[in-house]
Formats: structure tokens, sequence, C-alpha cells
């Protein structure tokens, strides 16, 4: 197909948009609520993989 002249853009978003209103409404959502209550902290976890870790090494240790 040939074309007679080129499209604007203004044309070829209405081409492929169709003919609805392009303003843009901002809403503000109210803060989700948290979805669990953690029941132990992030320092707690650190020190118990810590822990394991140094169990897993004295037990190597000792059987070598």
């Amino acid at each position: 197909m040939q074309r007679l002249r080129s499209l604007s853009e203004a044309e070829c978003y209405m081409r492929l948009y169709g003919d609805h209103d392009p303003t843009v409404t901002a809403v503000k959502l109210p803060p989700r609520p948290p979805r669990y209550a953690p029941s132990v902290s992030g320092e707690d976890l650190r020190r118990a993989l810590e822990e394991r870790i140094d169990e897993r090494l004295t037990v190597e240790v000792e059987a070598a």
C-alpha cells in the first residue's frame, strides 16, 4: 500500500489509541498495612546463622 502523505504523531496516536482523552489523574492511595508481624528480627537471624556456621566448623575440625 502506498501512502499519499506521511501521518503526523497526533494522527498515529489517534489510530492506535482511539478517541479518548489522554489526561492522567494522580490518585494517592493509603499505605498498605503490613502483611504479617515478623516474629524474629534480622539481627536475631544473623546471629543464629553465625552460630550454625560456627557449630559446623567445630564439628569439621574435631573430625579431622
